[in-house]
């Protein structure tokens, strides 16, 4: 990013302050839910009992430093195998269509998710956690899916396979 995008970042913080929002569940689980924008989806997953069969579930708002950070914890977490991805794209950003076309395609010499048609898709990930990333997590594309009961049976069914 350059100058005046960090500037306008710090400007946004202070005047839009976004919590960071994760919960913890199992730390055994290979299991992870990002629930996009979808802040309701993600509170009703964390007070359910579903919180107990996954390893976290968080949110993701941006198509850069949400995705490098989400990232860097699946591949320092090696028990994570399968992340759902639900709720709602922002449309402006669109995390969840980087974060697909990251897995699928990886990022260039730049860092730039190629194929992601978002804003400013760089990330400051290596070439190499990308293809760490790509080979040893699985994303299931539910994006859209608001539904607590669907996403339950999402996660029923994949612990059974």
């Amino acid at each position: 990013m350059n100058f005046i995008e960090n500037i306008a970042g710090e400007i946004c913080k202070s005047i839009f302050p976004i919590k960071e929002e994760v919960f913890f569940g199992n730390p055994n689980s290979s299991m992870a839910v990002c629930t996009l924008s979808s802040m309701k989806l993600l509170k009703d997953i964390a007070n359910s009992n579903l919180i107990s069969r996954l390893a976290v579930v968080g949110r993701l708002l941006s198509e850069n430093k949400g995705i490098d950070s989400l990232v860097n914890y699946a591949i320092s977490n090696k028990n994570i195998k399968t992340i759902i991805i639900c709720g709602k794209d922002t449309s402006g950003h669109r995390p969840g269509h980087s974060l697909l076309n990251l897995h699928r395609n990886g990022i260039d010499n730049k860092g730039r998710i190629i194929g992601s048609s978002s804003p400013n898709p760089v990330l400051t990930i290596t070439k190499s956690n990308a293809t760490e990333f790509q080979k040893e997590v699985r994303l299931v594309d539910h994006i859209g899916e608001t539904s607590i009961s669907r996403i339950e049976l999402t996660i029923n069914s994949l612990v059974e396979t």
